[in-house]
């Protein structure tokens, strides 16, 4: 769990249009709900889809940066499988490494999600179920998490999305 005294920081990495912004998004409403100090900021690789793009969020008792500095991130989330090792160097000794790897044994590519009966999990939608696996780590009420996902997601996805956040509070992450 985090201390409300201390700044914990958070990288989302992917590739552009990935939904690395929005994951981050939520990730921010949920701790502003929650009471606390949050600032974010977004690296873009390449201005276009398909571009590495990173977004960082930091929260606390009062936080006065928006960006994470190297090597010092609680905790990573990566949403593409070609992103992994480029982002390895953000976690801190001791902070907590999440990835698309986690969500499916020997995955190679992230379309492997779609179409599989064993996962609500999809190519679009591995953003939220990864912040369901960083949902355990953290102080926040799930019915914060869930007005979060709501208000940054169009109502036609929110019931596959609720359903893909608590799946991902299921996973144990593997690294």
């Amino acid at each position: 769990m985090t201390d409300t005294n201390t700044i914990t920081n958070v990288v989302i990495a992917g590739l552009g249009g990935q939904g690395v912004i929005r994951a981050a998004n939520i990730l921010a409403e949920t701790v502003f709900r929650s009471g606390m100090d949050v600032k974010q900021g977004e690296i873009h690789g390449m201005s276009q889809r398909g571009g590495s793009v990173t977004s960082d969020v930091r929260f606390g008792k009062k936080v006065y940066s928006p960006m994470v500095p190297t090597g010092e991130a609680d905790y990573v989330l990566v949403l593409h499988p070609t992103q992994v090792d480029n982002n390895l160097y953000h976690k801190k000794e001791g902070g907590h490494f999440f990835s698309v790897f986690d969500l499916k044994d020997s995955l190679t590519q992230l379309s492997e999600l779609d179409g599989d009966p064993s996962t609500p999990v999809t190519e679009r939608n591995c953003n939220i179920a990864l912040l369901g696996m960083l949902s355990l780590h953290l102080p926040f009420d799930d019915a914060v998490w869930e007005t979060a996902i709501k208000n940054n997601l169009p109502s036609k996805v929110h019931e596959e999305n609720l359903a893909v956040f608590h799946y991902g509070k299921g996973i144990a992450p593997k690294g």
